[in-house]
């Protein structure tokens, strides 16, 4: 028998006891021949049979899957990289009309190695005299190393509108390019020399690790500034959460920013635009859909404690648009089911056909297999698939605008909550210290 442990192999004997790695073998520099015409066609059967073994439904959405097997195969012998198979399934399974039915190649099919760009987390443009300035900081949360922002890191003092002067004493004057300094820094020490003026006179050094990747900063500064926004244009009354998605990073978001809002907050916008999928909007819904029975008084303190806790009292708004998907559009469809508050914004993506998990490929591919879907509770009768939730309130940003930082969906969010915080009725006063004197 061969066993694997950590990495290591050995041959044994069948084991009646414990299984040693006294002796292994070495297969680091093991090479393996391999006919990729027979593995293609392997690979090409095995996703059309899965399809027809596990599709959720078993007419196949109408189609003759053993014809669409016969119009598809004839391709294969003149596929001639992994990619041209990969696009060969993708255009049968693509046939059944269905959200999550995907092939990917896999990750080694004909990708270069990539060396990564050192990014500071600041927008940057060029200057009349030729350097370069800090046009914009991104905000960061910099205990978080994944929300790292490097140019505003304890020790390092450069400011908006300063000028970067030179990168490792390199002058960035003479580049073309700042970046072509910076490739290949991510997680590396760099020094800049920076000034508010374009001169070395009075110019200071700092040293900084520039970042891989800008986009978690770039989204952290988004939701940052779409809080700002709503806590002033509701005076501190209403509470903004976003959720990017629904598996743990989503969670995690959504724990981040609603426990604590819950005590000083009259209603909540719940953001679900380019919600990702996962499969846990049912855990937030089961918090955003609890009532209240009774509440309690706690001298000296404010407020007291709702049963059942954790819950925000008053309106609720929810946005979405397109981008809404998977479990991201079950999550309005909740929503609005429940009668939880109103949705505004544009349809969602409409794909709700599930997949418990991907079928991998003897060279490292992968097929997604919708294997279960959605139906109504109150009928037979499938529901969002193809069609998507339809919002309360039809309103679509303009690309421009929202480019210079307009939302119109947020705004109209804000002014429809405003609207029903007017008709909410708080709770009522604590009642009158009992006396049992008489």
């Amino acid at each position: 028998m061969l066993v694997i442990l950590k990495g290591k192999y050995a041959v044994i004997d069948l084991p009646q006891g414990k299984v040693s790695f006294d002796e292994t073998m070495d297969l680091s520099d093991m090479k393996v021949m391999t006919d990729y015409q027979q593995e293609w066609k392997q690979i090409f059967d095995e996703s059309w049979r899965h399809m027809r073994d596990f599709f959720y439904v078993e007419n196949m959405h109408g189609l003759d899957w053993e014809a669409r097997h016969e119009k598809y195969a004839p391709l294969l012998p003149y596929v001639n990289h992994r990619y041209d198979l990969t696009y060969v399934i993708g255009e049968m399974i693509a046939e059944l009309s269905v959200g999550h039915s995907y092939v990917n190649s896999p990750n080694n099919a004909g990708v270069p190695e990539r060396i990564q760009m050192g990014l500071l987390g600041a927008k940057l443009s060029r200057h009349s005299s030729g350097y370069y300035q800090v046009d914009k900081l991104l905000e960061g949360a910099n205990w978080s190393t994944d929300l790292r922002s490097p140019l505003t890191e304890v020790g390092v003092n450069i400011s908006e509108g300063d000028l970067i002067l030179a990168i490792n004493g390199k002058s960035t004057k003479d580049m073309d390019d700042i970046y072509t300094a910076l490739v290949n820094t991510a997680g590396k020490t760099v020094e800049l020399t920076t000034n508010a003026e374009p001169t070395l006179d009075g110019s200071k050094k700092s040293l900084v690790k520039p970042i891989a990747d800008e986009s978690a900063l770039y989204y952290y500064n988004w939701v940052q500034d779409n809080i700002r926004k709503v806590n002033e244009a509701t005076d501190g009354q209403i509470g903004y959460i976003h959720i990017p998605d629904m598996s743990v990073n989503g969670l995690n978001e959504f724990v981040k920013y609603f426990y604590p809002q819950l005590k000083n907050k009259k209603g909540l916008i719940i953001d679900d635009r380019g919600n990702g999928g996962g499969n846990v909007s049912s855990m937030i819904i089961e918090r955003l859909r609890r009532e209240l029975t009774h509440t309690q008084n706690i001298r000296g303190i404010p407020y007291g404690n709702t049963t059942p806790e954790a819950m925000v009292l008053g309106p609720k708004v929810m946005l979405i648009n397109y981008a809404s998907a998977s479990d991201g559009d079950l999550f309005p469809y909740q929503f609005k089911t429940l009668k939880l508050g109103t949705i505004i914004g544009t349809r969602t993506w409409g794909g709700v056909v599930g997949i418990r998990g991907t079928l991998p490929f003897i060279d490292g591919g992968i097929l997604m297999r919708p294997e279960f879907s959605t139906y109504s509770a109150t009928e037979s009768k499938w529901v969002i698939e193809g069609v998507g939730v339809e919002p309360d309130i039809y309103l679509d940003n303009d690309p421009a605008r929202e480019y210079d930082g307009k939302d119109d969906q947020l705004n109209k969010a804000i002014e429809v909550i405003l609207e029903q915080l007017d008709q909410y009725q708080p709770l009522p006063p604590v009642p009158a210290d009992p006396d049992k004197s008489r």
